[in-house]
This record gives structure tokens, sequence and C-alpha cells, in this order.
């Protein structure tokens, strides 16, 4: 479409999206000569990165309308950084939201309109002056990212007029530019018709956020490349194929050379005519194929020589052979059933937003291999094309997403409503979806970790979205077609080569598998991981197992979507929609990874690495069953570390080496002692590397496996101890050798607990019933059925003469009886029973009611005088973790402490527990310790520098109050986190707490 004159009207017109752009194409780099080939620095590409000059207006009618004019005045202007977003440089309002359209309430329109009261501007101008390599040669400028419409001047001419955020826009410039200055000017506007389209769950920003660079061309160029690495029908050979487009004077040759890994030439093709099209083909005998596993990529270099035989552009690109198909209603790479243990990634910075650095992608790409993640779901747009070369190299599977999603269009508060919805149907929006579907593969066709398309997300289903598939498919029938809106357009089935569902139950999806399906299944997105979640991910990873038509899933999501903010002190902190007083939003939901927003790992990330484990290990008294699923690699690579643990200690180590082919499983024997101790034993085995990797150094650990037994024996009778008992009118004091404690008939529990001059007790100890609300909790309203529970603990009715004292043969037994303010009344009874040392056994009985709901929790809390240090435990470890995310936990003494326990979740709730707690030890400043031992089986604990009343009453980390004590929380029962989704899935039945039933917190409190 070629235009000269813009016009605004384009910004709500949905068929005219790019004006003057070329034709998308591969991303690949192309040189001058080989030495500079080898560098890999383009001499031919000028960077305009850096500081611009800048002006913003919150609307059209308020904007610099004539800026892009050479000698228009810069006086006024301000500056911004490029790449970056207009809103992260100090300019308009950040704003989250998610499945609602950022105008909702506040503008009534429908598409392809905009609000034109409130469409800011940002006017960008740089100056530069064209670099020596790039003159006198055809010159073109790239926009590697613009949210979300723009227009280009260069020294006052338009150049043209680009849509879709995500993928390049590029035009000619070579008219405009002349020796000396260059002015560019780029007007970027924030909303547009594309704005309908571009609905995706994130932080709305705009602006110039990825690169921008002019770039020149030689006289011939290869303008795109399309490498096909296809495998024989017996996976031994590869199958190659290049597909050249030239432009320019073809009066010289072309010629190619495919080289291994090692630079070893396998094919080569000699000079031929340049030609507009030109292709090179040849087969490959016994080719080392790509995979995530091993992510084997060969070489081609491609050479142009002028009709003097003059090298004049030089193109390495990298090829990997690999084929990825369709069997039997299964998917399969190089011939083998792949199943996806995956997560959807947004880009996302801190600081930055989406305009992400390579350090970020480096520390991301690092991270999914070192958590045995093998797949990421671009979620819901392209990404930076450095991320796909990564995932060539580093061996992660994609789904590619084209940048497309209209969810407030379709689906309103749940509810499936498309009388409006966009794309649909509509002949005018058609061109506009297509071509999105167009650059995102004419970008990424050659990268080998690419398996699958995605015509977009949540934009419901109808015969545009249809043709974007068509296009795939004609374009690339090497690839298969994802596309998860079908499920509500059946009419459109055939849009997606897959079954792709959201937040189906593990059920649901077993019932889809057991009909007898006609397409395999994947989870596009599964296990919402809103602030403390992931509880019952087994329950899915399991299936891989069960059904062999169920491919895996992609966990939602990676990262929190954060922004760091100073407050009024100018302090900073970690915000979430509504911190910017942005409305509307949707507040804390833009919190869903398993990744902080500062790149730490939050404690979901352990069951992730544990569940996607692709060597199982079976540890047993006399050796191991290694199960390796990997699908090509043995495991020669790695390392077996065989552990025994006494009582938490160490007192066995052996390495191992065994062999084990890929899909097969060996059981190892292991010389191990036979252990007659008394004591329980952990049995435990790791897989470690044993040679440096791109993503992690040798030893680093991939997968474990443990088994646990105990040795039955006579437990040391203990000498009698004297100790006095005091009455008093009110307090019972019991006072022995290095301890005092003193028992409240008034308040009605233990109000004081000193152990060698040290004072335990802050508050008395008392039962709790509450745990602070998790986001799941609100979302399936857990803590509105359950609520009675919150003020069961605070507000529970005692009578002195429920107290009773009962001395023996060298113990003093004090209980106490307590009516909970429930409806139907209930009770608890704990009783205390000290011997002469001091310690004392509490057993907390909760009597059960019918008619009562599930609780969160039930056990006892001690609040501290003061602030403790550490704590040490043996249990589940080292992460956080509950009934129903623990298997990525081991058991093992570990050390922490409280503040560090509290998980950095955006808006405060329960976090820091620890399951199968055997033993817990809380220490203070001085060295002073205390110690609750299980007795019977173990309990959960948790040692947190906050209550969870405290919890509850923040909405931020910030809004907690300074530390003044340490609350230790010793549990019988700790209700699970549940994750199946975040707005109404309940946690599952066996990880919950009855109300109707009697519930038991039993332990040892003792001095340390």
């Amino acid at each position: 479409m070629e235009l000269k004159t813009p016009k605004l009207e384009w910004l709500e017109d949905p068929q005219i999206f790019a004006v003057n752009r070329i034709q998308a194409h591969s991303d690949h780099c192309y040189y001058e000569s080989e030495k500079e080939a080898q560098k890999g620095e383009m001499g031919l590409r000028q960077s305009l990165n850096g500081i611009w000059k800048f002006s913003y207006a919150d609307h059209p009618g308020k904007r610099e309308e004539h800026f892009y004019e050479v000698n228009f005045p810069m006086d006024q202007f301000g500056t911004i950084e490029v790449p970056g977003h207009i809103e992260l440089n100090g300019y308009g309002q950040c704003q989250y939201i998610n499945t609602m359209y950022p105008w909702d309430g506040l503008a009534d329109i429908r598409p392809p309109f905009t609000d034109k009261q409130n469409n800011p501007v940002g006017s960008y101008v740089r100056d530069f002056e064209l670099e020596a390599p790039l003159m006198d040669k055809r010159q073109f400028i790239s926009f590697q990212g613009v949210e979300t419409a723009f227009y280009v001047w260069v020294n006052g001419i338009f150049i043209g007029y680009g849509e879709d955020s995500f993928t390049p826009s590029e035009f000619e410039i070579t008219h405009a530019l002349k020796e000396g200055t260059n002015r560019l000017a780029v007007e970027v506007y924030k909303r547009s018709s594309a704005s309908w389209i571009e609905d995706q769950d994130f932080f709305r920003f705009s602006g110039i956020f990825r690169d921008v660079y002019v770039y020149a061309i030689p006289k011939c160029h290869v303008e795109d490349v399309f490498i096909h690495g296809d495998v024989s029908d017996d996976y031994q050979d590869g199958l190659f194929r290049t597909e050249l487009k030239l432009m320019g004077d073809m009066s010289g040759t072309i010629s190619a050379i495919l080289r291994d890994r090692d630079g070893k030439e396998v094919a080569s093709w000699e000079a031929v005519s340049a030609n507009e099209r030109v292709e090179f083909s040849a087969r490959i005998a016994n080719a080392h194929l790509w995979s995530g596993e091993n992510p084997y990529q060969y070489e081609l270099t491609i050479v142009l020589t002028d009709s003097q035989g003059n090298v004049t552009e030089v193109i390495p690109q990298k090829a990997g052979f690999r084929r990825f198909e369709m069997k039997n209603r299964i998917m399969h790479l190089n011939g083998k059933r792949i199943v996806f243990r995956g997560i959807n990634r947004h880009e996302f910075n801190v600081r930055r937003g989406r305009s992400i650095t390579k350090e970020d992608m480096m520390w991301d790409i690092r991270f999914l291999k070192r958590h045995n993640i093998n797949a990421v779901r671009t979620c819901h747009y392209p990404d930076q094309s450095l991320w796909y070369e990564l995932c060539d190299e580093y061996g992660i599977y994609l789904i590619d997403e084209a940048n497309l999603e209209s969810h407030g269009s379709w689906q309103k508060m749940g509810a499936i409503e498309p009388s409006w919805n966009v794309p649909g149907n509509l002949p005018e929006w058609k061109d506009c979806v297509v071509d999105r579907a167009k650059s995102v593969l004419e970008r990424d066709k050659n990268h080998p970790s690419v398996l699958i398309w995605s015509c977009g997300n949540e934009s419901y289903a109808g015969e545009d979205i249809l043709a974007m598939a068509d296009f795939f498919r004609d374009r690339d029938p090497g690839r298969l077609v994802h596309y998860e809106g079908v499920f509500h357009n059946r009419a459109y089935d055939n849009i997606s080569d897959m079954e792709s569902r959201m937040y189906a139950t593990a059920s649901d999806v077993s019932e889809y598998l057991s009909g007898d399906p006609k397409k395999p299944f994947v989870l596009c997105e599964y296990m919402h991981a809103m602030g403390n979640s992931l509880g019952g991910m087994h329950k899915y990873t399991n299936l891989e197992d069960q059904y062999d038509m169920y491919q895996g899933g992609f966990i939602w999501d990676y990262m929190d979507q954060s922004l760091m903010k100073k407050d009024a002190y100018g302090k900073e902190h970690m915000t979430y929609g509504g911190d910017f007083n942005d409305r509307p939003t949707d507040y804390s939901f833009c919190g869903n990874g398993i990744v902080y927003a500062d790149r730490t790992e939050s404690p979901k990330a352990q069951e992730v690495k544990y569940l996607y484990q692709d060597i199982r290990l079976t540890p047993d008294l006399n050796g191991v069953t290694i199960e390796n699923r990997r699908l090509f690699m043995d495991t020669s690579d790695l390392e077996f570390v065989y552990t025994v643990l006494k009582d938490g200690e160490p007192i066995f180590e052996k390495s191992i080496d065994a062999n084990v082919d890929p899909l097969k499983s060996q059981y190892t024997p292991v010389d191990i002692p036979k252990f007659a101790e008394p004591g329980e034993y952990v049995h435990q085995v790791s897989a470690l590397l044993k040679e440096d990797t791109l993503w992690a150094d040798a030893g680093f650990e991939i997968s474990f496996g443990e088994h646990v037994f105990v040795v039955e024996g006579k437990t040391k009778e203990s000498v009698q101890e004297s100790f006095k008992v005091v009455y008093g009118d009110v307090n019972i004091g019991v006072i022995g050798d290095g301890f005092r404690i003193l028992f409240s008939r008034q308040e009605g529990s233990i109000v004081s607990l000193v152990y060698d001059g040290k004072e335990w007790v802050g508050r008395p100890l008392m039962p709790i019933y509450w745990r602070a609300t998790t986001d799941n909790d609100k979302g399936n309203k857990f803590s509105v059925n359950s609520s009675v529970w919150y003020g069961a603990g605070r507000f529970c009715r005692y009578d002195n003469k429920n107290c009773q004292v009962e001395e023996g043969d060298g113990f003093i037994k004090v209980s106490y009886l307590y009516e909970l303010s429930t409806v139907p009344k209930s009770s608890t009874k704990v009783t205390y029973i000290v011997d002469g040392k001091g310690s004392i056994l509490v057993k907390a009985v909760y009597q059960g009611q019918k008619g009562l709901p599930q609780l969160p929790a039930f056990g006892l809390r001690l609040i501290t005088p003061d602030a403790l240090k550490t704590f040490a435990w043996y249990g589940k470890g080292p992460e956080e973790n509950y009934c129903d995310r623990n298997q990525g936990a081991r058991l093992g003494i570990y050390k922490d402490t409280p503040e560090n326990n509290l998980s950095r979740y955006l808006v405060p709730q329960e976090c820091g527990n620890r399951t199968e707690v055997r033993w817990l030890k809380v220490s203070d400043m001085e060295g002073h310790s205390i110690g609750f031992k299980a007795v019977n089986q173990p309990f959960d604990a948790s040692v947190l520098p906050y209550t969870a009343e405290e919890l509850e009453s923040a909405t931020h980390r910030e809004d907690l109050p300074l530390v003044r004590y340490t609350v230790v929380n010793i549990l019988g029962a700790m209700r699970g986190i549940g994750g199946d989704d975040s707005w109404g899935a309940p946690v599952h039945p066996e990880y919950c707490i009855s109300g109707e039933e009697e519930l038991i917190t039993e332990f040892m409190i003792e001095k340390r």
C-alpha cells in the first residue's frame, strides 16, 4: 500500500495497518566479507538506540502536530530512552489490566474506534549522521517493536505507518536521506484499531520499546532465507533445502557451504548465477538431529559475488535438522512422542517492563534449563529475535504465538458473549490478522526451536483466525498449528491441530483422553501460579504416564509482572495494578510467576523442577531404579550420587555410573551398608552433570529421588528430675533446674516459658485455625465460606473453671478447654504435660462439629517477646512447601531466618510453611534456642515475622509493620494451596481439613 500523505483516520481503520512497510522476511544477519561475518558485527547496521528528543501529549489534539518538520524547534522537548516504554520514562500512566479493555466504563466505543480524548501520543525525534559503510547503498529503517501504532518521517518526508507492536516494521528511506545530519521523527499512538486485538493480560504500555536501527544492503542482497531441515523417514539422514529470495543486481553469483558444529564441510553448492529465486538442497547422511536435549546446529554460509568475482555479501545462518509431525494422533519429534513440560513467558523486567535486555534473556534461558522446563509458549506475542536464537542454542521448544488477543470483545466477567467479537468473521479485520501471522512466520521460520505456530490467544474463533491457520499450513507445512479458542466455538475446530485448553482439571483431561479423541491434548495454560499456588501440579504431570495423547502443558506463568516504584519517602517497592491510580485495573492478577519480578526464584520453582525432571530416581535399600525419560540421550553425561541420612545427618555417600538408554529404566545395585542402629534413614539419589554446560556447571543437580525407612528401637528412659509447683491465686508455676513455666488460669494458656533465663513467650500460646488468605483462597471463595475460623482463634470463649490441673509422679498436667465462636458451637482442648527437665508435651484436640466448614489450618501459635535470628528444622525443604506442593521438597536439616522465610508474593498471604517436620529449633540473637519435636507423627511449621492477621490486613509487603517479634506456628493440619486456577478451582479434597472431624496437633517443647 503506497500512500504518501499520513492521515489520523488510519488509526481507526483495521484495513490500514501497514503503509509503505516492506514485506516481512527472515531475521538473518549478513556481512560484506567473511572476516566481518566471523566477528559477528554487522557493518551495514547502525543502531539508533539511545536518548531521543521527546514530547508527550494526553491525546492527539494536544500533540505537536508539525514536529516532524526539519526546522521544528526542539527547545520545548524533553528526552526519552529508546528502547523503552513511555510510561516508564516519566510520561503518562502505567495501567495493568487483564481481560477488560483499558477504556471500559470510560468511553462508550466499539471496534474499531478509539477514545480521542484519551489516546496518548509520543513524538520522538532523533538526529543522526549515516555511518560510512551504509552510504551509497539502499537504506532502510527497522523498528523491532513499537506499541501500538506509529507514523515515521525522515527529514520531513513521510516514510510510512505501522501497527503490530511485537514484530518488525521496516521502511525504505533511501530517497529521504541526505549528507550530514538527518532528522528521524516518529509519532507513536497508544490506541488504534489494533488495540482491540492487543488485549493481552499485561501492563498497557506504549512507545518504541525494542531496537531501532538503520541498515543498508549490498547491490545484490539475499532478502529472505527459508531453511527446511527435514529428516528422512527412518530419522537417519538430514534432508536439507533452503529457499533464497534475492533482490538487486543479479549479475553476480551465489554459492553455499553447509558445515557441522566442528566446522567440517558436509555439503556445498558451487556458484550459480544470481536470480530472484535460488534453491539449494542436499541429503546429509547420518545427520545430527536437533532436539531440546541435544540442540545440534549446523551452519550454512551463503556467499554472493559480483560480476568480477568479488565477495559482496556473506550470510552465516544456523540450521537444525528435525522432524515435527503428527503420527497416529500423537505429536512426534524425530519419531518420538514428545511431552511439553512447559511454561508461558511474558517478556518482562521489573524496571524496564517489556523492554528486556540480553542479560534478562540469558538469566531466563538458564533458569528454564536448570528447572527442567523444556518448552515455552511466547504469550501472547512474538518475542525479540535473540530469544529464538537462545532457544535454538540451549534447546527449548517453542509455541510461537502471533500478536493477537481480543479477550474483552467476547468474554465478560467469565461469561461468553461474542456479539461484537473481533476479528470474528469480519472481512475488514481479516487482512490485518493474517498479516500478523505472516510477520511472525517470516521472521522466525528458520529457528528449529519453533515447533508450533499459534494463531494468538483468547480471541474466540471465526473465519479470520481460520485464514491465519490456513496461511501457516500453506507456507510452512513442517510445523503444526495451535489455537485454544476453538474450545469455545467448535464450528472452527479445524483451526487447531491439537486439542488445547486452559485450566481444565486433571479429571477433565482424563475424561477427554478416555473418549478415543481425534486430537492429542495440550494445556496451553495450566497451574495458575498466582501468589502461593501450584498445589496439585502432580495430578497433571501424572497424566504423562497414563495417556499417550496427553502431551503436556504450559504453566501460567513464568514471571510476576510487577514494576518497581518509589514511595513518598524514596523507598523502592514492588507494585501491581491500581498502584498507579490506574482504573480500570485487575490489581494483583499480574502476579502469577514462579519467578519474582526481580528475577529471583520463588518457592514454587522447587516443585516445577522436580515434577518436570526427565530422570526419575527411585532408591531403595539396595540400589536405585533410574528411569530415563529423555527421548534421545542416554545418561552417560550424568553422575549419580547415592546418599544416606540418619535423622537428617549424612552418614554415607557413594558416586555411581549408570548408562541408561533413552526411554528405558534400569535398576542399579549399590553396595550400601546395612544400618541397624535405631533411627530414621533417608536414602537419596541425585543426578549431577558430569561436565559444564551452557546453562550449568559440572556438579549441578538435575533430578533427585528419596526413600525413607525407620529402624525401630527402644527409647531411652529419661531420669526423672524434681521440680516445684507453685499454686498462686491466678497462676500455676512450674519451676525446675534451668526452667520456669507459668500457666495462667485467667488467660487460659502458658504466659511465661523461661529456659536458662531466656523468656520465650511474648503472647499466650493459643490454638489457631486461620491462615492468611492466599490468592487462590480468595478466588475460590474459601475465605468467605470459612470466615468463621478467623474469629474462632481470635475470639474464643474461655472460663477459668475450664482449667484443669493434675499432678503425678514426675509430671504436672494442665488442660484448658476453649469454646469457639462458631455456629454451631465447637471446642478445642489443649493439654500441657511438664516433666522434671522442663519439657512440655503439648496436645491440642479440636473436637469437630457437624455443620462447620473446612478449616484453613489447625495448631498452636507462639509469639516470642523479641524478634529471633534463625530457625532450623528437620523436615521437608529447603523451600516453602505444602501438603499438595511438597514433592519437590526433600527431607533434611535446613536453616533459615524468619524474614527470609516471608515469601515475596505481591500481596502478603500465607507462606513459609514446611511439611513433615520432625523437629524445629528457633534461636535468638544471643544463641539461646528452644525446640519443638514431633510426637507420633510429623507436623507442619512456619517461622515468620508476622501473624496471619497482620499478613491478612496488608495489601503490599511494605504495609507490614516493623518486625518486633517472631511467630512460630506448629500445625497438625494445614490446608493445601491449590492452583488449578485462581478464580474458583477448589483445593483437591484430600488436601482439605474437615471442620466436622476431630483434629489433633501434638508435639514436645524442650530446651535446645
